[in-house]
């Protein structure tokens, strides 16, 4: 025969002393504004982590620009592979980072429909955290993404007269510039329905900065009325402005139009990131 014994049941605490203890339980501190960035920049690298196929598009895509536009339009643009390489390298480099700032808007856009930006809204934090957590860890894609374009470049002939200096300075221009470029696609990311949404926008964008600049040709082979307009593209100006430090020099015009734009998208843009994400 099996007895069963009754469990003891604890004794109810005092409602004095749980009152007591709950008053003098201190609440763990705000995070600083630094340390959310940095934490939503942490998550967007871990889903890097675990989704490695997100790195294809700064790696193979890369590649393959330096390759096909090397190889196809070296000999008539410039009578060989090698001297085009010269004058393409660090456009390509910059068209390479600048494509690829639209997927901070894709990736903002994809929390939304899933939900999460309701969870973050709700959180004790900086309220502009989540924005700047996705742009810092794209910068890592950023970095990635320069780093094989040298590589291949440099196999390939390219030979920088600015040295491992220039280059670095050059790829820290580009990179700083990519942070304040991606407030546009945040922008973009709350504003419209669905990321095919954000990517063709993006697209549409991103297609004439990029073409309809001096990464490819020379401005002073076009028309009149289309060289006024890469005149004034913030493209043509970091590409010059990286051009000139990866040959050793120093464009100071360029230099100064390029840290304008960065900065004009980065208050115009961010600010209405901010209008969006506190209203949406």
């Amino acid at each position: 025969m099996t007895v069963t014994k009754e469990p003891e049941l604890l004794p109810a605490p005092d409602r004095a002393d749980l009152a007591a203890v709950l008053l003098e339980a201190h609440p763990p501190r705000r995070p600083s504004a630094l340390s959310a960035s940095l934490t939503f920049g942490w998550r967007a690298v871990l889903k890097i982590k675990h989704v490695p196929e997100q790195l294809f598009d700064v790696t193979a895509f890369p590649v393959m620009m330096i390759l096909m536009f090397t190889y196809l339009f070296g000999g008539a643009l410039a009578g060989s592979p090698g001297e085009y390489l010269q004058y393409l390298l660090p456009g390509i480099t910059v068209t390479s980072v600048v494509m690829i700032t639209m997927y901070t808007g894709v990736a903002v856009n994809s929390d939304i429909e899933k939900g999460v930006f309701d969870r973050f809204r709700t959180l004790p934090i900086w309220r502009p955290a989540p924005m700047v957590g996705y742009i810092l860890g794209d910068l890592l894609r950023y970095v990635l993404a320069s780093t094989t374009i040298m590589v291949v470049g440099l196999i390939l002939g390219f030979r920088p007269e600015g040295g491992f200096t220039g280059v670095l300075l050059g790829v820290a221009v580009l990179v700083a510039f990519s942070f304040a470029f991606s407030w546009i696609w945040t922008m973009f990311g709350l504003l419209l329905r669905s990321e095919k949404s954000v990517m063709g926008v993006s697209m549409l964008v991103l297609f004439p900065l990029t073409f309809l600049s001096n990464v490819y040709v020379n401005p002073e082979t076009m028309p009149g009325w289309l060289r006024a307009f890469v005149d004034v593209n913030p493209i043509t100006k970091l590409v010059a402005a990286v051009r000139a430090l990866m040959a050793g020099g120093f464009d100071g015009q360029a230099m100064a139009w390029t840290l304008a734009y960065g900065v004009v998208f980065t208050v115009v843009c961010g600010s209405l990131t901010m209008r969006l994400y506190n209203r949406k």
